[in-house]
C-alpha cells in the first residue's frame, strides 16, 4: 500500500478547508463577528498541516482501489476533525463531541443536529455550517480530482471511493474533465436556486446557507423551525431543487451534450420520479384533512418527501403528527434514498432496481428452470460484479444498521427513536421520528451514542466499505511489512 500518496491527498485536503475556512471569516468582517479570529486560526492550522503532509511528492502517482478507500476515509475523517475546531474555540459548541457531530453531519449531508437554538449561532458559524453541506455534497475529493495530477487510473479508483452510487464511469474519456464537468454543473445549479429564491424575497445569506443545504441535499436550517417560515413559493424553489440534485448527474451530462433522448431513458431517473410521485400522492391522501386546503398539503406532502427521498432534511411540518401511514411512507423513503451519481444518500434507487430484478429473475428461474434469464437496466445487461457487490452492500448495511440499533439501545429510547436515529444517520438524512424527529435533535444521546452515529454518517457517506477497510488487519499488516522492508533497505544502504 502506498501511504506516501495518501498522505500527500489528505494534505491536499486540508489545504483546501483551509481556503474554504477563510470565507466564514468574510462573513465575520461583513457582520463585524469576534468569531471570525477562530476561523482564520484553524486555517492556519490546516495550512501548516497540509503543508506538511503534501509538501514531500511520492515517487509514484499511482494507486490503486484499496489506496484510493483509505485516503478517501482518512480525508473525510481530518476533514472533520479540522472542521469541528472553529466550534470549540469560539464556545457555541462547548463540547468537542457535539461539535465533531455537527460537522460530520454537515459533510456528510446529514444534517442531524445537537444544536437547540440554532439562531443563537453567529453568522460566519452559520455559514460555515452550511457550506460543510455543499463542500461534502459532490465530495470535496471529486475537487482536488481536478486539481491533483495523479494518472488517469488513480483519479477512478478515487472516485470510485468517494461518490456515492454502486457504479462510477467517465463520462468523458480524461477523468479530470469528468470531475470539472461535474463541478461546473453542481455550481450552476446551485447559483440558480439562490436566483430563484433572491426572487421570491429571501434575504441574500438564507438564500446562500438555504442553497448549500439543498444542493448538498443536507438540510441543516438557519432557523429553528427549518424551512417552516418561509413562503411556499420559497418552499416550492426549494422542494424542486431537492428533487434535481436528486437525479444521478450524469443525466445533466446527457442533456449537456445534446443526447435529449438518452437522458430520457435512464431507468433509474424514471423510477427516482414514480416513487417521488406515488409518495406523495399516498401521504397527500393522509393528510388532506390536516391542512386548511388541498394546495397547502400537496404542498406540505411534496416538501416532506422531496426532502426524505433525497436525504436532505429540511422540515416544513412536524411530520410525528402525521399518521401512520405517512409516517410509514417517509421511513421507507430514507431507505430508497436518491439516485446513484447525485448528491444524495440512501441505498440508491439503482441498487433498489437490481435486487428487485434480481428477485422476479429467482421466480422466473423457478418457473423455468433450464432457461439463463439476464437482468437488465436500459437494455443492458448487469454484469455480476455489480449484482455481486450489490448483495455484499446490502447485507454489509443490514449489519452494520444492526449492530448500531443495538449499541444506541443501551441509552433506554424508546425503538421508534433508536431505529429511526440510526435510519437518520447511515442513510444521511437528518430528522428520524420521535425524540430525533422534525422538531427534535440529537442532544440527549450519550457520549458513546454519538461516536456510533458519527460512525454511520461516515459510513452512509462513503458507501460503508472505504471506511470499514481500515478496521481490516490484513490492510494494516501490509502496510506495516512495507514500512519495515523500506528500513531495512535503508539501513542496508
Amino acid at each position: 500500500m502506498r501511504l506516501s500518496i495518501i498522505r500527500r491527498i489528505v494534505g491536499y485536503v486540508l489545504l483546501l478547508e483551509a481556503a474554504l475556512l477563510l470565507l466564514p471569516c468574510i462573513v465575520a468582517l461583513i457582520y463585524g463577528e469576534s468569531q471570525g479570529i477562530a476561523y482564520i486560526t484553524v486555517s492556519g492550522i490546516c495550512f501548516a498541516f497540509g503543508c506538511i503532509l503534501a509538501i514531500k511528492k511520492p515517487a509514484k502517482n499511482v494507486f490503486y482501489l484499496k489506496e484510493g478507500c483509505v485516503a478517501t476515509a482518512l480525508s473525510w475523517i481530518f476533514l472533520s476533525i479540522f472542521g469541528a475546531l472553529p466550534f470549540c474555540i469560539t464556545g457555541e459548541i462547548e463540547s468537542f463531541t457535539n461539535a465533531l457531530f455537527e460537522t460530520v453531519s454537515g459533510f456528510t449531508t446529514t444534517g442531524a443536529s445537537i444544536l437547540t437554538d440554532v439562531e443563537a449561532l453567529s453568522h460566519c458559524s452559520l455559514f460555515w455550517r452550511s457550506l460543510t453541506h455543499w463542500i461534502g455534497g459532490m465530495g470535496v475529493l471529486v475537487f482536488i480530482l481536478a486539481v491533483v495530477p495523479l494518472s488517469s487510473g488513480s483519479n477512478i479508483n478515487l472516485l470510485r471511493a468517494e461518490s456515492p452510487g454502486p457504479s462510477v464511469s467517465k463520462i468523458v474519456p480524461k477523468m479530470r474533465t469528468t470531475a470539472e464537468i461535474l463541478y461546473g454543473i453542481y455550481m450552476v445549479m446551485t447559483v440558480l436556486e439562490i436566483v430563484f429564491l433572491l426572487i421570491g424575497g429571501m434575504p441574500l445569506f438564507d438564500a446562500l446557507t438555504t442553497s448549500f443545504g439543498t444542493a448538498g441535499t443536507g438540510g441543516f436550517g438557519i432557523k429553528n423551525d427549518s424551512m417552516g417560515s418561509y413562503s411556499p413559493y420559497i418552499q416550492w424553489v426549494v422542494t424542486i431543487f431537492m428533487v434535481l440534485f436528486g437525479v444521478n448527474f450524469n443525466a445533466y451530462c446527457l442533456i449537456l451534450f445534446r443526447q435529449f433522448k438518452k437522458s430520457l431513458k435512464m431507468e433509474e431517473v424514471r423510477c427516482y420520479f414514480i416513487i417521488i410521485a406515488v409518495s406523495i400522492a399516498i401521504i397527500l391522501a393522509n393528510t388532506v384533512k390536516i391542512y386548511d386546503n388541498v394546495f397547502e398539503a400537496f404542498t406540505q406532502a411534496a416538501f416532506q418527501v422531496s426532502s426524505i427521498i433525497t436525504t436532505t432534511g429540511f422540515s416544513t411540518a412536524d411530520f410525528n403528527l402525521w399518521s401512520g401511514t405517512s409516517k410509514t411512507v417517509l421511513v421507507l423513503l430514507m431507505f430508497v434514498g436518491a439516485c446513484a451519481g447525485s448528491t444524495g444518500g440512501g441505498l440508491k434507487v439503482s441498487r433498489i432496481m437490481v435486487s428487485l430484478k434480481t428477485i422476479f429473475k429467482e421466480f422466473k428461474s423457478y418457473i423455468h428452470p433450464k432457461r439463463v434469464f439476464k437482468i437488465k437496466i436500459e437494455g443492458k445487461t448487469v454484469e455480476h460484479d455489480i449484482i455481486k457487490a450489490t448483495n455484499a452492500y446490502f447485507l454489509t448495511f443490514i449489519a452494520l444498521f444492526v449492530v448500531s440499533v443495538f449499541f444506541i439501545s443501551f441509552d433506554n429510547f424508546d425503538l421508534v427513536t433508536s431505529f429511526t436515529s440510526v435510519a437518520a444517520t447511515i442513510n444521511n438524512i437528518g430528522p428520524g421520528l420521535e425524540l430525533v424527529g422534525p422538531t427534535g435533535n440529537f442532544s440527549a444521546f450519550s457520549i458513546f451514542s454519538k461516536y456510533v452515529l458519527i460512525f454511520d454518517m461516515l459510513a452512509g457517506r462513503l458507501e460503508l466499505f472505504p471506511l470499514l477497510l481500515l478496521f481490516y488487519p490484513s490492510l494494516w499488516k501490509e502496510a506495516a511489512s512495507q514500512g519495515n522492508t523500506k528500513i531495512k533497505k535503508s539501513i542496508t544502504k
